[in-house]
């Protein structure tokens, strides 16, 4: 973490200088603003904590609830999500608080007893060892908590505006904020009073529900619920030995259970197979009591039994999944010909059972891949195009979801003799744990993601996917530190450069290309960073040598990876690094010894893998993305 450089910081260094909006930012809800987000679910609040750190843009998100959200439905973090976290610098804090899922147990009817269940298999959750990370079981509401405290401590000093309720929307083919809203007081004495502010631009990330979806004339479509669960958080006694272990319980007849443990030791979630639902009887199965839910939960377990002693939060809910087809107002005969004005997020544009933990996860990502392209777009970085990326790319992925899902959730409702292989179950979970996750999306070749051309150059650093996070050791101190764990949230393009053999100081393909990326006019660096501004402001490079850090001196590597910060003009000692000596991040990723650069964008995703030797490659890539600041 850099603080320091714009004179000594004696407080919190987390708590950031407030800058533009910050400065003067209006307590009340003001009648014009950039960015308006509806909903402070997971969608909402983590592209409001991106778009906190564009300070020029001013960005306002509305709850109907008069407060933060208190008891949350969505609890599973996979690691994606944690390693996102980390970008926004609350990886640690969540994960100190949250359970640790390690492994998972199946559960399924004893052969010689069959009216009893028996465990069958317990896999390593990550038994590959995809991420660093650690899969999370929090409470939401914990979840958004920590965003709305990186929104408070942003330059921004964004916080929620409370007790306001999204009415209807209407979208202006001209002015300077031409998407007018209208919102309605819904808490306090002044309950039921409309108002009418204006956006530039309007974020629905309000639910299952979703007013803006429904006022841009978006619908969600698929298959009908047809299976119902009852759902609940729970304290109670019981002699069942995996209570602490998240389970997949099947028994003869009874159904299935999905338990997740909880944090904080005692409480944990059931997910309680209700069964089918015949046609016209979803109002009835709703009406389903917390005690019949406890009976079916003890009728599956048996002979192991629940004494619930507290309900925390109980609901039911039907499996259904569902869709839109695009997550923007542009029509899909305009699609490429106007710009978008209103985007959806979250559950208002994709649903499914909440079985595979994957609705918070996917939102979320849903939120940092808009918010950054509206934070360039509105601060003047980058052209309108940029925005039409959203909807191409978030699509696809909750339509991968939604095949996943599907899958998962048949597969929990089946009954174990009707499994044609009765491992199925376990086998489907340690097939596809990359899926849940986090770690699947593959975004398609388009404006901002390259073809794979030179794809041999870094075959650990797949374009499209999310930037795998290596060990590496800093030379300018010998720390060790995982490379991708120093990429933060805010807004910037990171550039790798991984140097051919030659070692810092002499001659060399890297060499020649820093010294063209410092001083010629045509690269990323020069043509875009604004007169004034430091140096690094847009791009975050760093330089990855093929020697210890101790073969080698942070003074001997080029101008480019020294750049000057602050208003002292201090140079950045930090961008430096060698291979560490148990994990050579060349071979761990694959990485060519002639050496590469390796494009990473602000949500994390692997852009662009060129040689070294390609600079007008890397030029053209963000010839398109980024305008010229001198116009």
């Amino acid at each position: 973490m850099q603080f320091h450089h714009h004179g000594y910081v004696s407080q919190n260094p987390r708590v950031q200088a407030p800058a533009g909006i910050g400065l003067n930012r209006p307590e009340q809800l003001p009648e014009h603003m950039d960015v308006l987000i509806v909903g402070t679910g997971p969608a909402g609040m983590i592209a409001a904590a991106q778009l906190a750190q564009f300070p020029e843009v001013h960005t306002r998100i509305i709850e109907k609830r008069d407060g933060r959200l208190k008891v949350g439905q969505a609890d599973g973090i996979q690691a994606r999500s944690v390693e996102t976290f980390n970008a926004f610098g609350f990886a640690d804090e969540i994960s100190n608080e949250a359970y640790h899922i390690t492994e998972m147990a199946f559960w399924k009817p004893n052969p010689e007893e069959p009216e009893n269940i028996v465990r069958t298999a317990r896999p390593a959750d990550d038994p590959h060892g995809i991420s660093e990370f650690p899969h999370l079981i929090v409470n939401q509401a914990r979840v958004l908590d920590y965003f709305a405290e990186s929104m408070a401590d942003s330059p921004s000093r964004m916080v929620p505006d409370y007790g306001w309720e999204f009415v209807d929307l209407t979208v202006h083919e001209q002015g300077e904020h031409p998407v007018e809203v209208t919102l309605r007081r819904a808490v306090g004495p002044e309950a039921g009073r409309q108002r009418t502010v204006w956006a530039k631009y309007v974020l629905g990330a309000d639910g299952a529900r979703s007013g803006v979806r429904a006022a841009i004339g978006r619908s969600l479509e698929g298959d009908k619920a047809n299976h119902a669960w009852g759902v609940m958080d729970v304290l109670a006694q019981t002699d069942f030995p995996d209570i602490r272990r998240k389970c997949a319980i099947q028994s003869r007849s009874g159904g299935s259970i999905l338990l997740i443990p909880r944090e904080g030791g005692h409480l944990f979630r059931m997910y309680v197979d209700l069964g089918e639902v015949q046609p016209g009887e979803g109002a009835k199965v709703r009406q389903t009591t917390i005690e019949e839910i406890i009976g079916n939960a003890n009728r599956i377990m048996h002979p192991y039994t629940v004494e619930v002693k507290h309900v925390a939060w109980h609901s039911v809910y039907e499996v259904g999944h569902r869709v839109t087809d695009k997550f923007d107002d542009v029509p899909a005969e305009l699609t490429g010909e106007r710009s978008p004005r209103v985007f959806i997020a979250g559950d208002a544009c994709h649903t499914h059972s909440a079985k595979a933990g994957q609705g918070m996860n996917v939102s979320m990502q849903d939120g940092f891949n808009l918010a950054w392209k509206l934070g360039h777009v509105l601060e003047g970085r980058s052209p309108e195009s940029l925005l039409s990326t959203y909807s191409a790319e978030r699509q696809v992925i909750a339509q991968n979801l939604i095949d996943f899902d599907k899958e998962w959730s048949s597969l929990m409702a089946q009954k174990p003799e009707e499994m044609e292989d009765a491992s199925a179950l376990e086998d489907f979970y340690v097939k596809t744990i990359e899926f849940p996750a986090g770690f699947m999306t593959e975004y398609s070749p388009s404006a901002i993601t390259a073809a794979a051309e030179h794809q041999e150059l870094a075959t650990g650093f797949p374009l499209g996917k999310r930037f795998k996070s290596e060990l590496v050791c800093r030379v300018s101190d010998g720390n060790p530190l995982h490379l991708g764990h120093l990429a933060t949230a805010d807004g910037r393009w990171r550039i790798y450069a991984f140097a051919d053999s030659p070692a810092a100081g002499e001659d060399s393909q890297l060499s020649s290309w820093a010294r063209w990326l410092h001083e010629d006019p045509h690269s990323p660096v020069r043509r875009c960073t604004p007169t004034g501004s430091d140096e690094d402001t847009l791009f975050d490079i760093k330089v990855i040598y093929q020697q210890p850090h101790t073969e080698m001196e942070v003074n001997d590597a080029p101008r480019a990876f020294l750049p000057t910060v602050g208003p002292f003009g201090l140079t950045a000692r930090d961008r430096v690094f060698g291979t560490h000596p148990e994990r050579d991040i060349f071979t761990e990723r694959g990485i060519s010894r002639d050496g590469c650069v390796v494009v990473v964008r602000p949500d994390q995703y692997v852009a662009h893998v060129l040689p070294l030797s390609d600079t007008a490659g890397l030029a053209d890539f963000f010839e398109p993305i980024f305008l010229d600041p001198t116009g």
